[in-house]
């Protein structure tokens, strides 16, 4: 109860409703002939249902063809995804594309690497390869882009949310992961990146090294590193990039195993920095507090549950517990309903109480995946991507 009570006092704070000028920037137009440029960055591998999409979509976004840059790799893709980009490549300047070999090592950041030393702009914008983004995109974020001293990251809406169950709750679960990122910075805490709609400053991204081609999420790793460098973290509500959401259990599971070994491995990897003077007071507590309330407590559910059982008692981690799941219906109670680009479900009656249960399956995984990575040496875990079908026609 005393856990409970102090973790709660931290984190509930964070689920509040952010006003529309915290959550997005003023539609303030640019200058004529803005001063920035930047790079868009995507690592391909077998994206052959979605790449032509995601290339007319990106062609189509307003900067000026001097000031943007797009930059694909086929990442060993054995798909078609290379004489796709190849065909277009040839149709469009601005379009530039590296190939590398199926045996290639690193993964998605050994890809986003290939790029770096090709690239002259001052921002890089890193997109998933179903990504999609609004034309208008760079010039509603001007003001903030105008800024190099943070990186950005947008919020990630679900442009499938209505093929099934599953896919109508990842969105919802999108939407409450900005709304207490926005929390957690408005009380002095940290941001995180999420992979896809991330604009990181080019200058910022070298003195951090790049991207760690030991991690399995190059995101997390970069988060953890930019806060380290003093760099931090802004959320932004709208404009969203779309993305497209496992519409399965098993594609769920796969992503969701990828998610929980990357976050757990990046604690393991900078604890002592973390616990160093680079990273201030208030920062410290904000890190220990979720590695707490997203790694810690799951375990502790699991374990409970066993208890239980096995000793046929009732449960001693009920508070921990029960503060988990109020933490979680207020965030859904206090998410916005205003928002550009794909829609987000409604949160009342039937959907809050099926992500109040989605939810739970961290519980089980975070447990299995911790196993896993205690057994199983670093060097043998494999990538496993996860499979996108693209937007039906006229979509």
């Amino acid at each position: 109860m005393v856990a409970a009570l102090l973790l709660g006092r931290h984190i509930f704070p964070t689920a509040g409703r952010q006003t529309e000028s915290e959550s997005s920037p003023r539609p303030v137009l640019p200058s004529p002939a803005p001063s920035y440029r930047v790079d868009v960055l995507v690592a391909a591998k077998n994206e052959a249902a979605v790449i032509e999409q995601l290339v007319n979509n990106l062609l189509a976004l307003r900067h000026g063809e001097e000031q943007l840059q797009v930059w694909i790799v086929d990442d060993g893709s054995v798909d078609g995804t290379g004489e796709i980009l190849d065909r277009l490549q040839e149709c469009h300047s601005s379009l530039h594309v590296i190939h590398r070999p199926p045996e290639a090592q690193g993964w998605k950041s050994g890809a986003l690497n290939a790029v770096l030393p090709h690239l002259q702009g001052d921002w890089v914008l890193v997109l998933d390869a179903d990504a999609q983004v609004d034309p208008e995109l760079l010039e509603h974020l001007d003001p903030l882009l105008q800024d190099s001293s943070r990186a950005l990251q947008l919020r990630k809406a679900v442009h499938n949310a209505d093929c099934n169950l599953l896919t109508r709750v990842q969105a919802v679960e999108m939407a409450l992961d900005t709304l207490i990122q926005q929390g957690r910075i408005a009380h002095q805490g940290c941001g995180e990146l999420r992979g896809n709609g991330q604009f990181i400053p080019r200058q910022a991204l070298l003195r951090c090294g790049g991207f760690n081609e030991a991690t399995i999420t190059d995101d997390l790793d970069l988060t953890v590193r930019l806060q380290l460098h003093g760099v931090p973290i802004a959320v932004v509500w709208n404009p969203p990039v779309a993305e497209e959401a496992a519409s399965s259990i098993g594609a769920i599971w796969r992503q969701h195993q990828r998610w929980i070994e990357g976050g757990l491995q990046r604690f393991f990897d900078y604890w002592p920095a973390l616990l160093s003077s680079r990273l201030k007071p208030r920062l410290k507590r904000d890190v220990l507090a979720f590695f707490l309330l997203q790694y810690v407590q799951p375990l502790v559910l699991a374990g409970d549950v066993v208890g239980a059982v096995l000793w046929r008692s009732g449960p001693l981690a009920w508070p921990l517990t029960t503060m988990t799941l109020l933490f979680t219906a207020t965030a859904l109670w206090r998410c916005p309903t205003r928002n550009s680009g794909p829609p987000v479900p409604a949160t009342r009656g039937f959907t809050t109480l099926m992500t109040l249960v989605y939810v739970l399956h961290w519980s089980l995984i975070i447990p299995l995946v911790a196993m896993g990575m205690a057994l199983k040496p670093k060097q043998h875990r494999l990538w496993d991507k996860t499979l996108h079908e693209g937007l039906p026609a006229g979509a």
